[in-house]
């Protein structure tokens, strides 16, 4: 055997055990998949056949009156003067409760945003203003606080108790009964979800417009299957409520301060907070009417490469990597919630193993090409690979089958013709994550204090247009 022989003979062998660490790796990912969607399909058959509904589906929030208890939104917000406006004339306009009120948090070094919200409340008593003061960005958990100390002052002064608070962004669009979901439910549960739909922003169809296929994923199917199980339910960082009292048991834990200033994710660890000091979590997909659409929230989410890269590295960091330091496992047998939080970290895998899995057909590339140059037959792959690859495409079928009814179910059958080529844009921006969670991560371990790493933001007009 000559030298290029020789060379292609060990080509062939790289590609051979590569190609077999990766479908091993993706038949555990499938199978992973494969029993979320198994005890998802049984929870449809046993409500369809049985005639068995959960308390939310049952319920409408349309019923009745709505509840009296007060409910206060926080509002956190650093550089929104194009968008904080607009979000809370909207919210105004929208909320259908009759006692609520909007909390804001700024930045003494950010008059812009400011004089937005300033020129709101001055016409709505329902608007307050909060200023902190440090100068910003901190973190999204420390303007919280600030805003969680401002209701603490406010409730001394005039004596008046509220039941909630509710977590949004500037650039949400909320939804006018999302606040009877919330009152209706808060008697039972300590924390309170309900489903976040992303709005594709106009020419990103594929960039902004994975965001929807991927939260039509976790809500619709993951969510519920994490709620049957009773395993933690992490919140969403918007449009989720927390009682009052389970807030202040938190603070009295974390030295005064609910909203953890050191997270990237305060959010995701806020949801597990409540399951860990024994409160109960609820994810509310309720039908605005009968057979009607949920009560979501809306929004505008990343519509350029750059910034759905920096959004995901955030997430990343702070569930897989960071995350997995500051909250460990849950308790000792709690084999449901074991699982999942193995499911939210499972991308510090996964991504390596994409990763080898693109490098893999790049060798096979170049090993197809090698033996056609030297007019040779590429060797066969062993009988026990082969047979594992067709199970893994089989399982990847599946999965974007899967994928895309829940894509239709949510946005429509033209939105779900999206979906499987968004699967692999979704990928090629993990990847590019991963790179750069690593890097915050690493930084995180030396020392470095988060920042406010946000996106900018857009709100959806009436037309459907995005307004800066």
């Amino acid at each position: 055997m000559g030298e290029g022989g020789i060379l292609l003979a060990a080509l062939d062998a790289v590609a051979r055990e590569a190609t077999l660490f990766a479908a091993l790796c993706f038949l555990v990912s499938g199978v992973d998949d494969l029993l979320i969607d198994g005890i998802y399909f049984l929870r449809l058959i046993r409500a369809r056949w049985f005639g068995r509904r959960c308390a939310t589906a049952a319920w409408s929030p349309a019923d009745g009156e709505a509840s009296r208890e007060r409910i206060v939104v926080f509002v956190a917000a650093w550089d929104e003067s194009r968008v904080i406006g607009r979000m809370l004339r909207a919210a105004l306009a929208r909320f259908d409760y009759p006692d609520y009120a909007l909390y804001v948090g700024t930045y003494p070094n950010d008059i812009a945003t400011i004089r937005a919200v300033a020129e709101v409340a001055q016409s709505d008593p329902r608007i307050r203003l909060v200023i902190g003061e440090r100068p910003g960005p901190t973190t999204k958990a420390d303007c919280l606080n600030v805003l969680w100390r401002a209701l603490q002052r406010d409730e001394a002064a005039d004596g008046r108790r509220t039941a909630a608070v509710v977590l949004h962004d500037a650039e949400d669009l909320v939804h006018p009964l999302e606040l009877r979901v919330f009152a209706h439910h808060l008697p039972r549960f300590a924390a309170i979800q309900i489903p976040v739909m992303p709005i594709a922003f106009p020419g990103s169809p594929l960039v902004s417009g994975h965001y929807c296929d991927e939260f039509a994923e976790a809500h619709a199917k993951v969510m519920p299957v994490r709620q049957a199980l009773r395993a933690g339910l992490p919140l969403a960082g918007v449009g989720c409520a927390i009682r009052c009292d389970m807030l202040a048991r938190i603070a009295d834990v974390r030295g005064g301060a609910p909203f953890d200033a050191t997270s990237l994710t305060e959010d995701y660890e806020l949801g597990l907070t409540v399951r860990a000091l024994g409160g109960s979590s609820l994810f509310a997909r309720v039908a605005e009417r009968p057979g009607g659409p949920p009560v979501a929230v809306c929004a505008y989410f990343p519509a350029t490469l750059g910034a759905a890269i920096r959004q995901k590295s955030r997430w990343m960091t702070g569930i897989a990597l960071a995350g997995w330091d500051r909250t460990g496992w849950s308790r000792a047998g709690d084999l449901a919630d074991h699982w999942m939080r193995m499911r939210d970290r499972r991308a510090t895998l996964a991504m390596p193993v994409l990763a080898v899995a693109y490098c893999t057909l790049a060798i096979w590339g170049a090993s197809l090409a090698g033996h056609a140059i030297a007019q040779g037959q590429p060797p066969a792959l062993p009988p026990f690979l082969s047979g594992l690859l067709w199970v893994n495409i089989a399982l990847l079928a599946w999965r974007m089958s899967v994928r895309s009814a829940l894509v239709a179910k949510v946005y429509g059958w033209r939105e779900a013709r999206w979906a499987v080529p968004r699967m692999v844009v979704g990928n090629f921006i993990a990847l590019l994550a991963a790179r750069r969670a690593v890097v915050l991560y690493v930084r995180m371990l030396g020392g470095a204090i988060p920042d406010w790493d946000k996106t900018d933001h857009f709100f959806p007009g009436d037309t459907g247009q995005a307004v800066r």
